[in-house]
C-alpha cells in the first residue's frame, strides 16, 4: 500500500498492522507512517502493537515477554527518539543458548543491528509500588542477551510511533546461561545491576563499551520499573505476568552486523555468562 500522501485518518489500526506484518514476511522496507500522518502518535502506535499481537497469535505465535527499547539515553539524539518504547518478544523470536556452529541467518531481517542487553525472567508479577529490591524478588534469573533489531524503515529513519508499530524494531533475541537469583545473593545482584560495565566484542576485538548507568541512569531494574509504570497507565495494554522474559535495552550503541561475524560480551562487575553469537 502506498501511504505517502494519505492522511492518518484514512488508516485503521488493523490496516497498519497488516502492512508491517506483510513487510516483515516479504523482507522489504516501507516509508514511516509518521511521514504521511503527523497525528500518528504513540497512542495510535500502541493500538497497532496490540493488533499485531492479536494477528500473530491468530497464526499460532505465542508471546514470551516484552522488549524495552531506547532505554540507553546516549543514543536518543542519534535516532531522534527521546523516551523508551516497548513491544513484544515471541517464542518464535526467542532463542536460548545459541551455538557458534549454527549461525543465525541474517537474511531473515532488514538492516539488522546488534544490541547487548540484560534480560530478566519474572517468577511473579511485579507491581508499580515496588522498589528496586522488591522488583528483584520478582525475578528468579537474569541473562545476558543479544537482541538483533531491524528497521522496516529505510536508513533507520523514523519517529518513536513508527518503531512501536513495527514490533519495537525487534527481530530476534538470544539468551545465554542464566544467573539464578536466590535469597543469599539478591542484595548483591541488585547492587551490581546498577553499576556493572561491559565490553562488546566483534570477532574477539572490542567494538564498543557500555555500563549500567546508560540504561535510564540506573540499569536494568530501572528499565523494568519504567515499563511497569507505563503499563499501569495504559489500560489497553496487559500488565506484566509471571513467566515473562523482559529484555531491558541496549548497553552500547546498536551496531550493524554482517554474515560471518561472531559477537560476545565481557562483563565487569556482574557474574553473568556471555552469549557467543555467530551470524550467517
Amino acid at each position: 500500500m502506498n501511504h505517502a500522501a494519505t492522511a492518518f485518518a484514512a488508516f485503521e489500526t488493523a490496516t497498519i498492522a497488516r502492512e508491517v506484518l506483510d513487510a516483515q514476511r516479504e523482507r522489504r522496507q516501507i516509508a514511516p507512517f509518521s511521514d504521511a500522518a503527523s497525528d500518528f502518535d504513540l497512542a495510535a502506535a500502541y493500538r497497532v502493537n496490540g493488533a499485531v499481537r492479536a494477528m500473530r497469535e491468530q497464526r499460532g505465535e505465542q508471546v514470551a515477554g516484552r522488549k524495552i527499547g531506547f532505554t540507553n539515553t546516549s543514543i536518543w539524539d542519534e535516532y531522534d527518539v527521546h523516551a523508551p518504547i516497548w513491544s513484544y518478544v515471541y517464542r518464535s523470536t526467542l532463542h536460548f543458548d545459541p551455538r557458534p556452529d549454527r549461525p543465525f541467518d541474517l537474511a531473515a531481517l532488514v538492516e539488522p543491528r546488534i544490541e547487548p542487553e540484560v534480560a530478566l525472567h519474572l517468577k511473579r508479577a511485579p507491581t508499580a509500588d515496588m522498589d528496586a529490591f522488591e522488583l528483584l524478588r520478582c525475578i528468579d534469573r537474569i541473562f545476558h542477551g543479544f537482541e538483533i533489531v531491524q528497521s522496516l524503515y529505510p536508513g533507520w529513519r523514523f519517529k518513536a510511533p513508527d518503531t512501536v508499530a513495527a514490533f519495537g524494531l525487534h527481530g530476534a533475541l538470544f539468551l545465554g546461561p542464566p544467573l539464578m537469583i536466590e535469597d543469599g545473593n539478591a542484595a548483591e545482584i541488585a547492587e551490581r545491576l546498577s553499576s556493572f560495565r561491559i565490553t562488546l566484542l566483534r570477532d574477539g576485538v572490542p567494538a564498543d563499551n557500555g555500563h549500567a548507568g546508560l540504561v535510564l541512569g540506573g540499569g536494568p531494574l530501572v528499565a523494568l520499573k519504567h515499563l511497569i509504570d507505563v503499563l499501569a497507565a495504559d489500560p489497553e495494554s496487559p500488565a506484566l505476568s509471571a513467566g515473562e522474559i523482559i529484555t531491558t535495552g541496549t548497553l552500547t550503541r546498536a551496531l550493524p552486523v554482517h554474515p560471518g561475524e561472531r559477537w560476545s560480551v565481557a562483563f565487569d562487575g556482574l557474574p553473568l555468562a556471555s552469549v557467543e553469537l555467530a551470524l550467517g
